[in-house]
């Protein structure tokens, strides 16, 4: 198999390459994970629940068009909270996500939601205290330690998209907490860079 990087991995890459062999084919034909260059948890929070349940392109499209409603495409939290939530209707979002919406603006105001106030708490610590949110779950916190805070240690397995890899790479019969489980398991050897393996999974899924 072509390797699609050159003659040097990373030593993350190096390091998932030697503790799995399926792995190690996938880091091997498959382009490279861009880094993320958004630093704002507070704007990864809106997007991450404003494509919940969308396809990527109609998640763009309707995120733009809520941006589009604030000066300089930057929903400030204190224009947030004030919003008519008709106005979020009319950008695309459901009665419920408008709520979800304005619950993470309200929730900035009250708690310091910039990347030098989370990047000093650990992972778990993180998701207990963004999961308060109504209408942020673990998923969506996951999201963003891997995105804009760039934490190299998370598995995100309720993600159909992971799962879906896993399946095929290993071929796993499994479903529901079973399948779960198996998938802990086999990504146990991971760490510490199940993050990088969970980037590469995503691409070789969609064909790079």
């Amino acid at each position: 198999m072509t390797s699609t990087r050159g003659p040097r991995m990373t030593q993350a890459e190096h390091h998932l390459a030697c503790a799995d062999d399926r792995l190690r084919a996938v880091i091997e034909s498959t382009p490279r994970p861009k880094r993320s260059r958004n630093r704002d948890p507070y704007l990864a929070l809106l997007q991450s629940v404003a494509s919940q349940q969308l396809s990527g392109k109609a998640a763009d499209t309707i995120f733009g068009r809520f941006c589009s409603l604030f000066p300089n495409d930057y929903p400030d939290p204190h224009q947030v909270v004030q919003l008519h939530p008709d106005r979020l209707r009319e950008a695309g979002f459901s009665r419920q996500k408008s709520g979800y919406i304005q619950n993470i603006a309200s929730y900035a105001l009250e708690q310091d939601l910039s990347y030098e106030a989370l990047d000093v708490l650990p992972d778990d610590a993180i998701i207990q205290q963004l999961t308060t949110i109504k209408g942020v779950g673990r998923w969506t916190v996951e999201m963003l330690l891997m995105f804009p805070m760039t934490r190299p240690d998370i598995l995100p397995i309720d993600d159909l998209g992971i799962q879906q890899a896993m399946v095929t790479l290993y071929r796993l019969r499994s479903k529901g907490s079973k399948l779960k489980r198996r998938m802990q398991h086999i990504a146990e050897p991971w760490r510490p860079y199940r993050t990088l393996a969970s980037r590469y999974l995503w691409r070789w899924k969609s064909g790079g």
